[in-house]
């Protein structure tokens, strides 16, 4: 009777004992061990030195460089796409610059036409925070291939995401007039007016999480040169 009552009062304190350590694990965030020879999984971590699911692996990334607001080699990588689509999210989604091409996309750097660049404001880094403080006159790098292309910002556009025709006008060939044809190499580079949105009482947000309007910086090529070796090369 009393290993009874022992066997039943140790099976208890085991039960307890097991059922507290749980509550304290849970309560403390503390996660549980995986069994023995269990697969274990880690969240993503994100790599800048990588492919990103959606580059174009047979396009040379560029390196984007705004001196006057201090962003100095930020990677582009380029996609077949259009602006801000899936594909390109995913890639500023990991603090990188994108860069879609295409038929509904850009062309490359240094090319005929409007060079599309897009990175975040905000998150992920928010390498293009200081975007709208670039004015007319100012300098826009892109290396790529050996080369320096220098743009030089001609204007200052708005892009609404809810109209056809914004859209269409910030992605022609020639910024702002889809019905042109190019005759200069241009450029586009992109991002979002979440602050300016969000003073004006305006909330609204796409599946992506991007506010209605982008502000542009449109430039034009006015010199390209051999580009100076990296640090380290």
């Amino acid at each position: 009777m009393i290993r009874s009552w022992m066997g039943a009062a140790l099976g208890v304190g085991v039960l307890l004992t097991v059922l507290l350590g749980h509550c304290a694990t849970a309560a403390l965030g503390i996660p549980k061990a995986a069994p023995a020879g269990a697969a274990t999984t880690s969240p993503p971590t994100a790599s800048t030195g990588s492919t990103p699911p959606g580059a174009d692996r047979g396009a040379a990334t560029a390196r984007l460089s705004i001196p006057s607001i201090g962003v100095r080699n930020l990677r582009v990588v380029p996609y077949a796409g259009t602006t801000d689509d899936w594909p390109g999210t995913l890639i500023q989604n990991r603090g990188l610059a994108a860069s879609p091409h295409g038929a509904r996309g850009g062309v490359g750097p240094g090319e005929i036409g409007n060079y599309l660049v897009t990175g975040h404001r905000l998150s992920a880094g928010g390498p293009l925070r200081e975007l709208p403080s670039v004015r007319a006159g100012e300098k826009i790098l892109v290396t790529t291939g050996g080369t320096t292309y220098t743009y030089t910002v001609t204007e200052t556009r708005k892009t609404d995401f809810r109209s056809p025709r914004s859209l269409a006008e910030q992605r022609a060939e020639v910024p702002g007039s889809p019905s042109q044809k190019p005759t200069k190499a241009m450029i586009t580079v992109s991002t979002c007016a979440t602050l300016e949105d969000n003073a004006a009482g305006n909330h609204w947000r796409d599946a992506k999480d991007n506010p209605q309007h982008r502000i542009d910086k449109v430039g034009v090529l006015t010199a390209r040169s051999k580009a100076e070796p990296s640090p380290g090369s």
